[in-house]
């Protein structure tokens, strides 16, 4: 459980725990369709950023969950909010860049590809599967489920019942996880993931989910009291911060940290979108990776 963690974490304290050891198996299955995917010359130094991207994305998910980050964010409520920017905001997008989905992909075998692809495209008994899939799909369920599971988790009483329990935290970071992954490819081309949303209207898309964040920062930042009683009760707090000062340290943490991803796309469209369009070449922007 994380309520028992007391002693501070050193540098070297990193567990080889679950999430690790699946970061790891996503490392081999990438590199391994890798290796079964020939890429043409054109198109190799591309590859070669997008699997710099995917790699940089698994290290940003072991730092989040196998680092010491994870020791420090059962006494540091704002390490806790910095694990989170990290899995939100970061290892996510980068995720998304690399395209990684065809890589990881190939490698299956051939024949377990067809007989998969043939059960998932077109087989009876997978059909709700592929209706939920679309319907997970669109910008408005991605949207509301990336906003909606980033305050949910954030209200006190399941704030603090995933810090008694390392199901429901395992669990809360999976969601976080998997929904930025469903928010970001409605914005980051990811091919052949689809993103139906326009220049503006993606950066409309990004400007409402960091509006919610703001709001979820200014929450903490304004509370006249430590909101989550598991770390007001902390008898040990790394660096003598009061209960009140880690709150807000976390509230910046959201504010400013949290911003940074979404500013920088949200500058790139519009960028992009104003600049003028010379003859024959295309008005959508494209985001590094992007050919």
């Amino acid at each position: 459980m994380l309520a028992t963690a007391a002693a501070t974490p050193g540098f070297w304290d990193w567990s080889f725990n679950p999430p690790l050891v699946l970061i790891v198996d996503l490392a081999v299955l990438y590199w391994l369709g890798d290796r079964r995917t020939v890429t043409p010359a054109r198109k190799r130094n591309p590859q070669r950023w997008r699997s710099v991207y995917f790699y940089a994305g698994l290290a940003v998910l072991a730092i989040a969950l196998a680092s010491p980050v994870e020791l420090l964010s059962a006494q540091l409520f704002w390490v806790h909010m910095l694990q989170h920017v990290l899995l939100l905001v970061v290892a996510a997008p980068l995720i998304v860049l690399s395209r990684p989905w065809i890589r990881i992909w190939r490698c299956l075998p051939l024949d377990t590809r067809r007989w998969l692809g043939r059960g998932l495209s077109q087989g009876e008994h997978t059909a709700p599967l592929r209706a939920l899939s679309r319907a997970l799909g669109r910008p408005a369920t991605g949207f509301v489920l990336f906003s909606g599971v980033l305050l949910a988790w954030h209200i006190p009483a399941m704030f603090d019942a995933t810090l008694r329990s390392s199901a429901l935290h395992a669990l809360e970071h999976t969601l976080f996880f998997t929904t930025a992954i469903m928010f970001w490819k409605q914005v980051i081309p990811s091919a052949p993931l689809h993103a139906s949303l326009a220049a503006p209207q993606r950066v409309l898309y990004l400007v409402g989910a960091m509006i919610v964040s703001w709001a979820l920062a200014v929450v903490l930042a304004l509370a006249p009291h430590p909101l989550y009683d598991f770390y007001a009760n902390q008898t040990h707090r790394p660096g003598g911060l009061s209960a009140i000062g880690d709150q807000h340290l976390a509230a910046g943490i959201m504010w400013v940290p949290g911003s940074i991803t979404f500013l920088i796309v949200v500058f790139v469209y519009l960028n992009r979108w104003l600049t003028p369009v010379e003859s024959g070449q295309s008005r959508t922007p494209r985001l590094a990776g992007e050919h």
